[in-house]
């Protein structure tokens, strides 16, 4: 009896775990003299991306036939991921401005 106990705690406490997905963060990206910092990041599905702009000049973040955001004069811009893939970006606007975002599965 002790060990059916045993084993049925255990799985108690494993499907617990799965209905409690982890949880999603923001990752942040400076924006500063014409420049991602950091140029690669890692997230995970379900993270934030919150570009902030220091610059006086609006920016974007944009990928080639994908997502294209915002990044207005010293405010900030944010995007969550949706699938796990690696993410090339620059801004349209000076196109020397690249960055990678990493998305990997929760």
């Amino acid at each position: 009896m002790g060990t059916a106990r045993y084993l049925l705690a255990i799985m108690a406490v494993m499907l617990a775990a799965a209905a409690f997905p982890a949880r999603a963060e923001t990752i942040q990206v400076m924006v500063d003299k014409l420049v991602f910092t950091p140029a690669e990041a890692s997230a995970k599905v379900g993270d934030t991306i919150e570009w902030v702009n220091r610059d006086i000049l609006a920016h974007t973040a944009t990928v080639k036939g994908g997502m294209e955001v915002m990044i207005p004069a010293r405010k900030t811009g944010r995007v969550t991921l949706q699938k796990a893939e690696a993410i090339e970006y620059y801004c349209r606007f000076y196109p020397n401005m690249t960055g990678r975002i990493t998305v990997s599965a929760p």
